[in-house]
């Protein structure tokens, strides 16, 4: 080796590769061997095609998570009210929660109550009883049932 190969070769030891165009370049090429092997791979073996999903049927043993079970529960309850119309059970369902949303939204502008002594706000304890009481409720019947 000649006295210049050597200076170059102690230059990238000491220094590493440069990110441009070495490393950059080996790491396109990698990126595109990848996609090229999935598109293979899906191309040659796709996945099967089941049947598709019906949106307005669920399948009974399909629940959410615990966190969503009350708005679950609230949409089921609203079945009841089917005498009202066919209408009636998903759009009084949907409302109600949206209702709930908004109370909690409007709640700072509704009580106006000045005092910060939980026993001189009544009002706002009775109601925040009511929402954890009645969300639990929800919560373990979309459990059992």
């Amino acid at each position: 080796m000649d006295n210049k190969e050597v200076d170059t070769k102690k230059e990238w030891e000491e220094e590493g590769i440069p990110f441009f165009p070495n490393h950059l370049l080996k790491e396109v090429i990698v990126a595109f061997l990848i996609i090229a092997v999935l598109l293979t791979l899906a191309t040659f073996y796709p996945a099967p095609m089941e049947p598709p999903a019906d949106p307005f049927t669920t399948p009974e043993h399909i629940k959410p998570e615990w966190y969503f079970l009350a708005a679950y529960q609230g949409l089921k309850a609203a079945e009841f009210l089917g005498f009202l119309g066919q209408w009636a059970p998903k759009v009084l369902g949907v409302f109600a929660q949206g209702l709930i949303i908004a109370l909690l939204v409007l709640f700072p502008f509704l009580d106006k109550n000045p005092e910060r002594n939980p026993k001189k706000r009544l009002f706002a304890i009775f109601l925040g009883i009511i929402g954890v009481v009645g969300f639990i409720f929800l919560t373990i019947w979309g459990r059992v049932s």
